[in-house]
């Protein structure tokens, strides 16, 4: 957090305590810290019964509550237009390609590190800060800017950042990438923040309560019509209830018997509205095909790349060759077949902490 010329830095509050404590650390070390939060959307729009769900009006109280007691300004930024057409509506789109969109990524780029920077800077802030776990670099040697892992890998956010770009990266800062959940909690408490026994959020924000499908209704107004579970051979094996209900590696709620054993969402077919049911063994793939490659420790690959890949949030990163392909295409290859690759999903890539980069999941390969 080593502080430059330009004192005044934007702060993104979101009310919870780490972002809470990020402004404290940025306070502390003679930064002039300018908290600011998203409106991004609603919650009176949310679904009956969801109010209660969503904490959003309570995070925005929260979030002035602890720029006030830290005795710095905030603002309101209402972004709720562009969080609809840059999460929400690519959100659902998704989904009804027979894709599984991480959301989180989508509006790290656009929102958080786009419209957010943009707004921070008519502010007067040079920088954004933010709670991420995660660690930002500069290359002496090559003067790009470098993503890491946080240094407790255990809170990692490095997955959900890799689509920034040099010019987001050269202005973000992440007072957190070096602390541990327990520090960042002691510090809240000790300096009394509101925020300091608040628990996590762990959902989509704008599907407080994980269902995804009523949420993509309710969003296009539309009813998505029932079709076949197919086996690999075509045979019918039950109805679906909409192609956006699966995802792939699903096993639970299909309403399938069978005698081959356990079935799972093995492919999505939005061409013939059809969803293939096979076993656990054909969820396995070797390899992947991605697109809008975004490289931040090197601008282009000249040859393939040793690196390491993980393509879920969840996930202990896998060693594999990474090829790039076209302009914002690669091609990635496992030494061993991983299961549940997903279209629509990001694929990471690693070489230690730094992160080489990453992409989105078009189509799996078996080599």
């Amino acid at each position: 957090m080593e502080r430059t010329e330009m004192k005044r830095i934007a702060v993104a509050m979101s009310g919870g305590v780490d972002s809470s404590v990020a402004a404290w650390l940025l306070r502390e070390a003679g930064w002039e810290p300018v908290g600011v939060t998203l409106r991004l959307f609603n919650p009176e729009d949310l679904a009956p019964g969801q109010e209660g769900v969503c904490r959003a009006l309570e995070d925005l109280s929260d979030a002035r509550a602890v720029a006030a007691h830290l005795g710095i300004p905030h603002h309101t930024l209402d972004l709720r237009a562009a969080f609809r057409r840059d999460v929400m509506d690519p959100f659902v789109c998704a989904y009804e390609r027979g894709r599984t969109p991480n959301p989180c990524v989508t509006c790290n780029r656009a929102i958080k590190f786009g419209a957010m920077l943009d707004q921070a800077a008519a502010l007067g802030c040079e920088k954004l800060a933010t709670g991420h776990y995660a660690r930002v670099e500069r290359d002496p040697h090559t003067g790009r800017y470098l993503l890491k892992k946080a240094a407790y890998p255990e809170k990692d956010q490095s997955y959900v950042l890799w689509a920034l770009t040099q010019r987001q990266l050269s202005r973000v800062c992440f007072p957190l990438g070096e602390m541990t959940k327990e520090e960042i909690r002691s510090i809240a408490l000790a300096q009394g923040l509101v925020s300091a026994r608040k628990r996590d959020s762990q959902d989509i924000c704008f599907v407080p309560d994980g269902d995804y499908v009523s949420f993509i209704r309710r969003h296009t107004g539309r009813d998505y019509p029932q079709g076949q579970f197919r086996s690999p051979r075509g045979e019918v094996l039950g109805t679906h209830n909409g192609i956006i209900s699966y995802t792939l590696g699903q096993r639970r709620g299909l309403g399938v018997s069978s005698n081959q054993g356990r079935l799972y969402v093995t492919r999505i077919c939005p061409e013939d509205n059809t969803v293939v049911l096979s076993g656990n063994q054909d969820l396995f793939h070797s390899g992947l095909l991605a697109g809008e490659l975004n490289l931040i420790s090197v601008e282009r690959l000249e040859e393939p790349m040793r690196v390491w890949a993980k393509v879920r949030y969840r996930m202990e990163p896998q060693p594999a060759w990474l090829e790039q392909t076209g302009p914002d295409q690669a091609r990635v290859t496992f030494d061993q077949p991983q299961r549940a690759i997903t279209p629509g999903q990001s694929v990471v890539f690693y070489q230690g902490d730094l992160v080489v980069g990453g992409a989105v999941i078009q189509e799996t390969e078996t080599m």
